[in-house]
Protein backbone atom coordinates (compact mmCIF):
# COMPACT_ATOMS: atom_id res chain seq x y z
CA UNK A 1 0.00 0.00 0.00
CA UNK A 2 2.91 2.73 0.37
CA UNK A 3 3.88 2.03 -2.79
CA UNK A 4 0.45 3.02 -4.25
CA UNK A 5 -0.08 5.56 -2.07
CA UNK A 6 3.88 7.34 -2.77
CA UNK A 7 2.39 6.95 -6.61
CA UNK A 8 -0.91 8.63 -5.97
CA UNK A 9 0.99 11.74 -3.60
CA UNK A 10 3.14 12.09 -6.59
CA UNK A 11 0.10 12.13 -9.23
CA UNK A 12 -0.95 14.90 -6.76
CA UNK A 13 1.52 16.76 -7.92
CA UNK A 14 3.81 16.24 -4.57
CA UNK A 15 7.49 15.45 -5.14
CA UNK A 16 8.76 12.53 -2.57
CA UNK A 17 11.92 13.23 -0.78
CA UNK A 18 14.12 10.61 1.28
CA UNK A 19 12.64 12.14 4.85
CA UNK A 20 8.86 11.56 4.10
CA UNK A 21 9.89 7.61 3.83
CA UNK A 22 9.40 7.40 7.54
CA UNK A 23 6.44 9.42 7.50
CA UNK A 24 4.57 7.52 5.04
CA UNK A 25 5.10 4.35 6.99
CA UNK A 26 3.65 5.50 10.09
CA UNK A 27 0.52 6.41 8.18
CA UNK A 28 0.14 3.26 6.27
CA UNK A 29 0.46 1.82 9.77
CA UNK A 30 -1.95 3.89 11.08
CA UNK A 31 -4.34 3.86 8.48
CA UNK A 32 -4.31 -0.13 8.36
CA UNK A 33 -4.67 -0.39 12.13
CA UNK A 34 -7.67 1.99 11.85
CA UNK A 35 -9.16 -0.23 9.22
CA UNK A 36 -8.78 -3.24 10.63
CA UNK A 37 -10.21 -2.21 13.89
CA UNK A 38 -13.29 -1.28 12.24
CA UNK A 39 -13.87 -4.66 10.23
CA UNK A 40 -12.51 -7.27 12.75
CA UNK A 41 -10.40 -8.85 10.65
CA UNK A 42 -6.66 -9.36 10.50
CA UNK A 43 -6.59 -9.34 6.62
CA UNK A 44 -7.43 -6.25 4.48
CA UNK A 45 -9.70 -7.13 1.70
CA UNK A 46 -8.65 -6.47 -1.62
CA UNK A 47 -11.51 -3.96 -2.02
CA UNK A 48 -10.89 -1.82 0.89
CA UNK A 49 -6.87 -1.00 -0.49
CA UNK A 50 -7.96 1.95 -2.76
CA UNK A 51 -10.16 3.54 -0.29
CA UNK A 52 -6.80 3.04 2.09
CA UNK A 53 -4.55 4.38 -0.19
CA UNK A 54 -6.67 7.90 -0.05
CA UNK A 55 -6.84 7.49 3.60
CA UNK A 56 -3.15 7.46 3.85
CA UNK A 57 -2.49 10.07 1.23
CA UNK A 58 -4.73 12.23 3.45
CA UNK A 59 -3.21 11.59 6.54
CA UNK A 60 0.33 12.30 5.19
CA UNK A 61 -0.97 15.70 3.15
CA UNK A 62 -2.86 16.57 6.81
CA UNK A 63 0.67 15.96 9.08
CA UNK A 64 3.10 18.04 6.23
CA UNK A 65 0.52 20.68 6.46
CA UNK A 66 0.49 20.79 10.07
CA UNK A 67 3.76 20.22 10.84
CA UNK A 68 5.78 21.64 7.26
CA UNK A 69 3.70 23.49 5.09
CA UNK A 70 6.88 24.84 3.01
CA UNK A 71 6.99 21.51 1.70
CA UNK A 72 4.13 21.26 -0.03
CA UNK A 73 5.15 24.11 -2.31
CA UNK A 74 4.99 21.33 -5.50
CA UNK A 75 1.05 20.73 -5.24
CA UNK A 76 -1.04 23.09 -7.26
CA UNK A 77 -4.15 23.99 -5.76
CA UNK A 78 -5.60 26.58 -8.24
CA UNK A 79 -8.60 25.74 -9.95
CA UNK A 80 -8.51 23.90 -12.94
CA UNK A 81 -10.65 25.87 -15.40
CA UNK A 82 -12.33 28.63 -15.03
CA UNK A 83 -13.16 29.50 -18.60
CA UNK A 84 -12.98 28.12 -22.17
CA UNK A 85 -13.55 30.02 -25.57
CA UNK A 86 -14.29 28.51 -28.48
CA UNK A 87 -14.37 30.81 -31.67
CA UNK A 88 -17.12 32.94 -30.49
CA UNK A 89 -18.75 30.68 -28.01
CA UNK A 90 -17.64 31.48 -24.50
CA UNK A 91 -18.48 28.61 -21.24
CA UNK A 92 -17.73 29.68 -18.04
CA UNK A 93 -17.69 27.69 -14.93
CA UNK A 94 -19.26 28.39 -11.88
CA UNK A 95 -15.87 29.28 -9.51
CA UNK A 96 -15.81 29.50 -5.55
CA UNK A 97 -13.76 32.70 -6.04
CA UNK A 98 -13.63 33.06 -2.11
CA UNK A 99 -12.13 30.01 -1.19
CA UNK A 100 -8.23 30.52 -0.78
CA UNK A 101 -5.83 27.60 -2.20
CA UNK A 102 -5.44 26.51 1.53
CA UNK A 103 -8.91 25.80 1.58
CA UNK A 104 -9.27 23.79 -1.23
CA UNK A 105 -6.45 21.50 0.00
CA UNK A 106 -8.51 21.28 3.23
CA UNK A 107 -11.23 20.50 1.69
CA UNK A 108 -9.49 17.60 -0.60
CA UNK A 109 -7.45 16.55 2.67
CA UNK A 110 -11.07 15.96 4.17
CA UNK A 111 -12.08 14.28 1.16
CA UNK A 112 -9.34 11.94 1.17
CA UNK A 113 -9.48 10.74 5.14
CA UNK A 114 -13.24 9.94 4.68
CA UNK A 115 -13.23 8.47 1.16
CA UNK A 116 -13.78 5.11 2.28
CA UNK A 117 -15.28 4.89 5.72
CA UNK A 118 -18.91 3.81 4.86
CA UNK A 119 -17.29 0.96 2.68
CA UNK A 120 -16.38 -0.59 6.02
CA UNK A 121 -19.83 -1.82 6.96
CA UNK A 122 -19.51 -3.82 3.89
CA UNK A 123 -16.57 -6.01 4.90
CA UNK A 124 -17.42 -5.91 8.90
CA UNK A 125 -17.37 -8.86 11.31
CA UNK A 126 -19.45 -9.20 14.30
CA UNK A 127 -17.63 -9.33 17.01
CA UNK A 128 -18.92 -11.59 20.30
Amino acid sequence: MKDLAEEELQAFGYTLTESDDALISLCVTKVVTYARNEIGYDEIPADLIPFLVDMICGEFLLVKKTFSPDSMTGLDLSAAVKRIQTGDTSTEFAVDKTQTAEGRLDTVISGLMNAGKRQFSCFRKLRW
